[in-house]
């Protein structure tokens, strides 16, 4: 992990551009490739990034990223004030609630909830930014990935985009759909994957680990 604290400004050429002014920030180049940048504010999310996987040319006065499609990342080098680097070694990944793992593990053997014909690919199906919960085909054929919470909110969904994203761009996987499943999924969250074309089950974990009458539910 590399953390360097830069007086920079930023253009982003690809599908669209983008510039980002003058200013001091933060550039992230972590060990899988990507490189982010951030300001000191707007929460977790980066102002600008590049997935991997992608390439990093330097130079004292310009870093220049270029991404698998072609798009570029150029970082125009004013002043570095501190550039370090740091062994994170390998991360073990999230350890879910026992709640949220039991409802993966639930899904991944009643997909009938889901759609007739569902099979499942893998569990914890592996991508360059972490493991999808579930990677299914459903009815058609069509690459399905299933991201489990058990309370679905914002955070939920961008860390499912940010799958999808990489998934699509693997011919043997694309088109790949994504669902968003949870116990209760906020307003806000619903209506963020719905604007990006995820569809959103709400889950009955009583029902689905047979705590109620036995008739299996989804809401």
């Amino acid at each position: 992990m590399r953390l360097v604290i830069a007086r920079c400004s930023v253009d982003y050429a690809g599908r669209l551009s983008a510039q980002l002014p003058s200013a001091r920030r933060l550039l992230i180049v972590k060990a899988d490739g990507s490189v982010l940048v951030h300001s000191d504010g707007g929460s977790y999310k980066p102002l600008n990034w590049m997935s991997p996987p992608c390439r990093l040319s330097e130079s004292p006065a310009e870093w220049v990223v270029t991404g698998k499609s072609g798009e570029t990342l150029t970082v125009h080098i004013e002043e570095i004030i501190s550039d370090t680097s740091f062994a994170l070694g390998e991360d073990p990944g999230l350890v879910k609630d026992g709640v949220e793992s039991h409802l993966q593990e639930l899904l991944a053997v009643q997909l009938h909830l889901l759609g007739e014909g569902w099979r499942l690919v893998r569990r914890e199906y592996p991508t360059p930014v972490g493991p999808v919960d579930l990677m299914c085909r459903d009815a058609l054929g069509t690459s399905v990935a299933i991201e489990v919470k058990r309370r679905g909110e914002i955070d939920g969904v961008e860390q499912l985009t940010r799958y999808l994203d990489l998934l699509n761009r693997d011919p043997m996987l694309a088109p790949v759909h994504g669902i968003f499943a949870a116990q209760e999924i906020k307003p806000q969250a619903r209506v963020l994957a719905q604007d990006r074309g995820i569809r959103c089950v709400t889950l009955d974990y009583d029902t689905m680990r047979g705590a109620d009458d036995g008739a299996l539910r989804l809401f």
